[in-house]
């Protein structure tokens, strides 16, 4: 009796851990946490409100295509062809009405499907539809619900569409994300437990049933910036471990040099109260709490150079433009980005304006409106990306131009390119200057705004672009390239701080800068003789990638 009443009692945990690790999807509270676990295969769920939402909103549009109210992409095309009249749809549907409805949402996921290169990586693929899957579920796509079923199938059962990585030019992603509708109907590509695969094979592997598009789901499911915004959150990512291991690798370099604190004194900034220039100095002081900086040593400089004293301003900028860049793209995954808009029950305002009043729908339960919209346009989300890799191309210039200073002996007090007595023969860290140089030099590139380059497209309708998905790459390798510039400045810094213990007594680093100290001693090694650094710098890059 007791051992059953145990197993019923364990079964019932794993059945509740098992709930609380499912990611519930209602379009307003998605975190990027949730998305990522999601992507990385934790089971999701649609809320029970969010899919009667998404259903009611589809029934809006179909109810406003009986009406004969001119719908774009549904009862009218899109782009250019906006003009054409897909169907007479007043009246009832008729089965010839439905059919051009199917053919033409087949078509637009057809003839969009025009990305090439290579593919994305399949989890950066799973993370948009797991953002598009969202921001369906705030009703304003009107796509019937079995795509929102599909999307949901297919992150549930490891069936990722192949897409291909070049094509978008941000403004709704839709060169690329129409390839999740192509695999939907059973046609291009997916890849299953790392296995490429016709998207028939799959679906038939899987017994499910292929989409059939109509309605206004073709271009609810390639009109989405979806693509773009996954990329942008791989790249926040990346870009917060860069930041967030800033204050530790500073203060490990700054004991190497022996420096001084006095920049990031709360007496020193507060003389300069800009938005986040305290938090950032704060951060240092914290991070040192410990180290022998904080006594007065009589072989200390007064200042030291300025890619030192100032790397608390370049520090700050990159925390504020994280955050920044943060907010928006919280917002963006929680909202929507279609056009026409569906609104259910939206307020009337201005509605005695005949303009205005055309695209209200009332039918006999639902009531909303259908309106045309620029909210495909995530230019906000592109600036703000742009901001973030220019704060840190000033990073990774400071981050250079510490090391090479920490190589000079006049600054450092300690032996030319930190060469150990062991090695006075030796070249030492002459040639990792070259190498981090070339580094910030691609940095330098990367900071370079891209969103706007552009060219009109579709007969000169959609004559303005974000290029969300280039400016998404560019911080992404941007804050990798900070990484591995911190990789090397680890080289430079664990060799000073053990020459100038050497050399001094009461060198006593802080217990958090001796923590990255000792893991990264357990990797590599004093570098006593010259050596080949290139295995050094890996080990470094992967210490701080996990780094917290």
């Amino acid at each position: 009796m007791k051992l059953s009443k145990i197993a019923l009692s364990l079964g019932l945990a794993f059945m509740t851990t098992a709930a609380l690790s499912a990611v519930t999807l209602d379009g307003r509270t998605l975190t990027q946490e949730e998305a990522w676990a999601a992507a990385n295969g934790e089971e999701v769920r649609i809320a029970p409100e969010a899919m009667k939402h998404l259903a009611d909103s589809h029934s809006l549009v179909m109810t406003a295509a009986r009406q004969g109210v001119e719908i774009y992409g549904l009862t009218v095309g899109v782009g250019l062809n906006k003009d054409h009249k897909l169907f007479d749809a007043s009246g009832e549907l008729t089965d010839v009405a439905r059919q051009a409805s199917i053919d033409f949402n087949r078509n637009i996921l057809r003839s969009h499907s025009v990305g090439y290169g290579p593919s994305l990586d399949p989890k950066i693929v799973r993370l948009s539809m797991v953002i598009r899957l969202n921001t369906l579920l705030t009703g304003r796509a009107g796509v019937q619900p079995y795509v929102a079923e599909l999307y949901k199938t297919f992150l549930n059962e490891g069936i990722t569409p192949v897409i291909p990585s070049r094509g978008s030019i941000g403004d709704a992603d839709i060169t690329l994300a129409s390839h999740v509708g192509a695999a939907m109907m059973g046609e291009w590509k997916v890849t299953v437990d790392g296995r490429e695969m016709p998207a028939a094979q799959a679906l038939k592997a899987k017994n499910i049933k292929p989409l059939v598009p109509q309605g206004k789901d073709g271009l609810g499911i390639l009109s989405t910036n979806s693509v773009g915004m996954a990329m942008t959150m791989n790249a926040v990512k990346t870009m917060r471990q860069a930041v967030d291991v800033t204050p530790v690798v500073f203060g490990l370099t700054l004991e190497g040099m022996n420096g001084n604190v006095a920049p990031f004194l709360a007496q020193t900034v507060n003389s300069h109260p800009l938005p986040g220039l305290q938090k950032a100095a704060e951060n240092f002081r914290t991070t040192l709490e410990g180290s022998y900086l904080w006594e007065k040593n009589a072989r200390r400089p007064l200042q030291d150079p300025l890619s030192f004293r100032t790397t608390v301003y370049t520090y700050s900028e990159a925390l504020r433009a994280l955050e920044a860049l943060d907010t928006l793209v919280n917002i963006q995954i929680n909202s929507s980005d279609d056009n026409p808009g569906v609104i259910l029950n939206a307020a009337k305002d201005d509605f005695e304006k005949t303009q205005v009043a055309q695209y209200f729908v009332d039918g006999k339960d639902l009531k909303g409106a259908i309106i045309p919209s620029a909210n495909f346009e995530p230019l906000p989300i592109a600036i703000a990306a742009q901001r973030a890799t220019l704060a840190l191309a000033h990073v990774a210039h400071n981050c250079v131009q510490r090391t090479i200073r920490m190589d000079e002996d006049r600054f450092s007090g300690l032996p030319r390119y930190l060469t150990a007595d062991s090695n006075k023969n030796g070249h030492n860290f002459g040639a990792t200057e070259d190498t981090m140089v070339s580094i910030y030099a691609e940095n330098v590139d990367l900071a370079n705004p891209v969103s706007m380059d552009g060219s009109p497209v579709e007969g000169n309708i959609e004559d303005t672009a974000s290029n969300l998905p280039r400016v998404a790459e560019r911080l992404q390798r941007a804050s990798s390239n900070i990484l591995d510039l911190y990789s090397m400045e680890l080289l430079h810094a664990t060799q000073a701080v053990d020459l100038r213990r050497a050399r001094e007594d009461g060198v006593k680093l802080s217990q958090k800068t001796e923590a990255l100290y000792k893991a990264y001693r357990a990797k590599v090694p004093f570098v006593d003789h010259d050596r080949i650094f290139s295995d050094d710098l890996a080990n470094g890059i992967e210490l701080l990638k996990g780094w917290k």
